[in-house]
């Protein structure tokens, strides 16, 4: 998957598996040692190259399924990957049926790897 992200090929998209996008990230460089024995810091870069955005899912108490975070994957700096939390979902309670209330807020980050979206006539500003 890593591989084929970092190919030139851009609309790349997969799922996994994790608690948060942190953990994300450590599944990944779990799953490419355990397929290749290769240095960690070439791995992390990878990744770093190879993901835009990571879009968080989880499902809650009340068993529906939301988007807990929207995050930008801005590159990889002093030994770790970089992120940039767009959006977030903030709870706001349960109504009358036990269902979880909350909405995904902005967190007032800015995108930085504008680029890409420019590339495809979206305007970030």
């Amino acid at each position: 998957m890593l591989q084929a992200m970092n190919t030139g090929h851009d609309g790349s998209m997969s799922t996994g598996h994790a608690n948060s996008t942190y953990d994300m990230l450590s599944r990944l460089e779990t799953m490419v040692l355990m397929a290749a024995p290769l240095p960690l810091e070439a791995i992390k870069k990878q990744i770093a190259s190879a993901l835009d955005i990571i879009i968080f899912l989880s499902r809650l108490r009340d068993h529906s399924r939301r988007t807990m975070e929207i995050t930008e994957v801005i590159g990889y700096q002093k030994g770790e990957i970089v992120l940039n939390p767009l959006f977030v979902f903030e709870e706001e309670g349960e109504d009358e049926n036990g269902r979880v209330l909350g909405t995904l807020k902005r967190t007032g980050n800015p995108l930085v790897n504008k680029l890409k979206a420019r590339l495809r006539g979206v305007d970030i500003e």
